[in-house]
């Protein structure tokens, strides 16, 4: 590189250190969305930038231009990435990071470094200059979370801090202490606004003071709204639970709920769940029921859950099946198996016309509407609420479910929050614009515990049959107990 091209090159990351936009637009080819813009804009002014967003607009791809930005423009920079959780950070921010790298169509990224799957670095300096990928085991304590961020020693400090919405204000202490001892320091934080605490709400409420917040919204009446979230989708949401439900708060208006929105159960749970399997002896005599989902739309598939007391078996599904087909497989099942009950989502109408073809077949299955009332209306605010409830225990207990990737995704992303003081769950079609595909799997393992089943079983010396409440874990307890006697 001559005289005249270094400085040339020295002018251009100067511009771009003072307007990132630029670089995105220079180095990518890209032109931001509004609100992007004014991230960017206000990005080398504020040491602290948070980001509150709807799902859906890109927020992502804005911490990764920001994050190729310090790189490029701080010599010997330190960044610390981090998300909710290990592979969340694979999959959103790092995944980013690549992404972007191969889309500069100047090739200086890829000149100037080198990404590997838990490291970015520079060619010249990668010992002193770098972005890593930072993370906690899934048992950590708070002071194991409170240390992700620590031991960054250099003039130029940044953290990149994705999913902030659902972190613990922990993750914040040890980014705050690098501002003591930088030239530079920014922490840029970016996530949804589920919880009523954590470091994004603190930043919007409590620190508002010291942070520049940016609101991202799909709320379809704002002109400001991030057009990559579907105004049709918002309105409908909109229209179909109101403006101040929990779910349409947060996802759609990008602002926080009236009460914290939780996940159900760890993906560290379920996993465990489908490690384990039960024998005959273990899993006892207790009654095989049948959880039915029956697809809505053309795209979607039917499921059919089988569950013997603690033990769920591998599903089956369906696509494009009329009624009498869709009768035909469950009855074909049902003997197969001798299941001794089943529960058919009635939910909209859908698996009416299944259910009346099981009839004339002779079985008589239980249609379960998911907004109906929950048997305990006092602590579920409706049906699907319980069932998802029930599942969860049950799994917690020690259930064991087969291996199945859709059904881990849907389960660990399946959120509740309260509703006059009633467990709600999150909305199936939120969750399947979430996911990208309809949670049948999930649908048909929760109806298993639409209502308690008795089971029939023959006396010793007599010919009629004896109804008998049952406990899915008594036969386990008792193989555990007997042995360790």
């Amino acid at each position: 590189m001559t005289p005249a091209e270094r400085k040339s090159f020295a002018a251009m990351l100067a511009r771009w250190r003072e307007h990132p936009d630029l670089m995105v637009r220079e180095l990518f080819g890209v032109e931001p969305d509004e609100w992007q813009l004014e991230a960017l804009q206000r990005f080398p002014k504020s040491p602290r930038l948070a980001m509150k967003a709807a799902k859906g607009p890109g927020k992502t791809a804005t911490l990764a231009w920001l994050g190729w930005n310090y790189l490029l423009t701080r010599p010997h920079c330190n960044i610390g990435a981090i998300s909710i959780t290990v592979q969340n950070l694979a999959d959103g921010l790092w995944k980013e990071m690549a992404k972007w790298q191969e889309r500069d169509k100047t090739g200086l990224l890829k000149r100037t470094f080198t990404w590997t799957k838990t490291r970015i670095f520079s060619n010249e300096a990668p010992a002193t200059w770098f972005m890593s990928a930072k993370s906690w085991p899934k048992t950590a304590s708070v002071d194991e979370q409170a240390n992700a961020l620590s031991g960054f020693h250099a003039d130029y400090v940044m953290f990149l801090i994705d999913e902030s919405g659902g972190m613990t204000d922990a993750v914040m202490v040890s980014a705050e202490a690098a501002f003591a001892g930088t030239l530079e320091c920014h922490i840029v934080q970016a996530g949804n606004p589920t919880q009523l605490s954590g470091p994004l709400y603190r930043a919007c409420n409590v620190a508002k003071n010291i942070w520049s917040v940016i609101t991202i919204t799909g709320d379809p009446d704002d002109p400001r709204r991030s057009p990559r979230i579907p105004i049709e989708y918002a309105r409908e949401q909109i229209r179909q639970w109101g403006r101040d439900n929990n779910w349409v708060k947060s996802d759609i208006l990008g602002e926080f709920p009236s009460s914290s929105i939780d996940a159900l159960i760890g993906q560290d749970e379920v996993e465990e769940a489908m490690k384990r399997y039960y024998r005959d002896f273990q899993i006892g005599s207790v009654p095989k029921i049948l959880g039915i989902d029956v697809a809505r739309f053309g795209d979607d598939a039917s499921s059919i859950c089988k569950r013997q007391g603690i033990q769920m078996f591998p599903f089956e599904n369906r696509r494009q099946l009329d009624s009498l087909q869709g009768a035909s497989w469950v009855n074909r099942t049902w003997i197969d198996w001798g299941a001794d009950a089943a529960f058919i989502d009635g939910t909209g109408g859908f698996g009416s016309g299944w259910e009346d073809q099981l009839r004339v077949l002779g079985k008589t299955p239980i249609a379960v509407h998911f907004s109906q009332k929950a048997s305990d209306a006092v602590k579920f605010y409706n049906k699907r609420a319980e069932m998802a409830f029930s599942l969860v225990q049950w799994i917690k207990r020690g259930g064991a479910l087969p291996e199945n990737k859709r059904l881990l995704d849907a389960l660990c992303q399946l959120t509740y929050t309260h509703q006059n003081d009633r467990l709600l769950i999150e909305p199936k079609e939120m969750m399947k614009t979430k996911l990208g595909y309809s949670p049948d799997d999930l649908d048909a393992a929760m109806l298993t515990f639409a209502e308690p089943v008795t089971i029939a079983v023959q006396q010793t010396r007599r010919s009629n049959k004896l109804l008998v409440e049952y406990d899915p874990f008594r036969a386990l307890d008792g193989a555990l107990n007997s042995a360790y006697d």
